[in-house]
């Protein structure tokens, strides 16, 4: 990556948290649902095969995918999820309504370290039976069919948001719902908000106590809709703070406000760090002029967005505290540690917290050496756009990376002008 200044207009590429949501709800629906605009990416990929092994039909229309649900039926095959979280959470539950039988779900080596238990432990109180294979509390996971009985389940909002969506999705089809009592502070709260936005967009009715007491109906029957992906405040954050890195000028069209997504923090956030932001419509414009920010900042809601800060954390010209993202270390890599190896290979002092990072900006960074992205999609992401604001550029390994979530990155970067050879 070579040094560049972004300027320019892109549109953002559809979000990846409602595509994975439209599908499994769709698959939860009787009828035909036609999903307009949905993310491909390894991650979504997933997702949608994996409701074709439960049951779904689909088939491509223009500009999207019609995904008929209703009937779920036991898999054929393992349910691969490769990469993907969210795809392993939301089908672990959802594998427990088959009809009988046992689904089995894995993923690659990031994933079977990812924490299951207390999913397992959840539904478990609520009649499924349901086991790590390993009987250490990671995938790949055993689900025994035969339907999800209900009652109410205790569980920890504090290492996962996609725990409580999964027990969400699965509940409104269990014998006689459910009560899902949150225990401590959830992190990552506009996730379970989008879940819940989504279930009802198909017509399920979830009652709810903030994000301490979600109540379930038994026996819900979703109806199919017309549901359009927004684009992706995830994807397109990368862009909007290279504008602020580099001192550009871009704009990202196609980010819709309605729908509630965890990374729009990224707006405040380039506002505290001395960008230029303006909102019009579904379109975001951010223009630079350096990075200011010294001080403290909480990522609770929104840890994927710990690698972005962080880069923009070694740019700014004083000391910058990121916080609330312990859950940040069971991502695709153990991203406080991931982060902290390679800032540090660019002369930035970084500590390593407990619950996130403590960066003592470097103002601007001279670059010239070798960044590796720990096989991590966001982190690839991030340093790319952090390489671009260095005076002599860098080398990232990790490009393959990019299509867990967005395949275009590379394509979008080169039409805001960043300068980069493949080799």
């Amino acid at each position: 990556m070579f040094p560049s200044r972004l300027i320019g207009e892109i549109e953002a590429p559809p979000s990846k948290s409602y595509t994975h949501r439209a599908y499994a709800a769709a698959l939860l629906s009787h009828g035909a649902t036609r999903i307009a605009n949905p993310l491909r990416s390894r991650d979504t990929d997933a997702t949608l095969r994996s409701c074709i092994l439960l049951g779904a039909e689909t088939r491509d229309m223009d500009g999207g995918v019609i995904l008929e649900g209703g009937d779920l039926k036991t898999p054929e095959d393992v349910i691969d999820v490769e990469n993907s979280g969210t795809t392993l959470r939301l089908f672990t539950a959802i594998s427990s309504l088959i009809p009988r039988g046992y689904a089995i779900l894995t993923g690659d080596e990031s994933i079977r370290r990812r924490p299951m238990k207390p999913l397992l432990d959840a539904l478990k109180d609520l009649g499924a039976e349901c086991w790590s294979s390993k009987l250490d509390g990671t995938a790949p996971i055993i689900v025994r069919g035969g339907g999800l009985r209900g009652g109410e389940t205790r569980i920890s909002g504090e290492i996962s948001s996609q725990f409580i969506s999964a027990l969400l999705y699965a509940s409104t089809r269990s014998e006689k719902g459910a009560r899902i009592i949150v225990e401590g502070d959830p992190v990552s709260k506009p996730y379970i908000d989008a879940s819940i936005e989504v279930l009802k967009r198909f017509g399920f009715k979830i009652r709810r106590d903030g994000y301490s007491v979600f109540e379930v109906d038994g026996c819900q029957s979703g109806r199919p809709c017309d549901f359009r992906i927004p684009g992706d405040f995830s994807s397109a954050a990368f862009f909007l703070a290279g504008a602020c890195l580099t001192e550009g000028d871009v704009r990202v069209r196609g980010l819709d406000p309605r729908l509630p997504q965890a990374d729009s923090a990224i707006i405040d956030f380039l506002s505290r760090f001395g960008g230029c932001v303006e909102y019009s419509g579904d379109v975001v414009r951010v223009w630079g002029a350096g990075i200011e920010y010294g001080g403290e900042l909480d990522l609770r809601d929104c840890p994927d967005l710990l690698p972005l800060i962080a880069v923009l954390a070694a740019r700014s010209r004083d000391r910058v505290i990121i916080r609330g993202v312990g859950h940040a270390r069971f991502k695709e890599s153990d991203r406080l540690d991931s982060m902290a190896v390679e800032l540090r290979k660019l002369g930035v002092e970084v500590k390593v917290l407990d619950d996130g990072l403590e960066v003592r900006g470097a103002g601007r960074l001279r670059g010239g050496c070798v960044l590796d992205a720990h096989g991590d999609h966001r982190v690839f992401m991030a340093l790319t756009i952090l390489a671009a604001s260095t005076s002599e550029g860098c080398i990232i390994e990790g490009a393959e990376t990019i299509e867990i979530s967005y395949p275009q990155f590379l394509e979008h970067a080169r039409i805001l002008g960043l300068r980069f050879e493949v080799i």
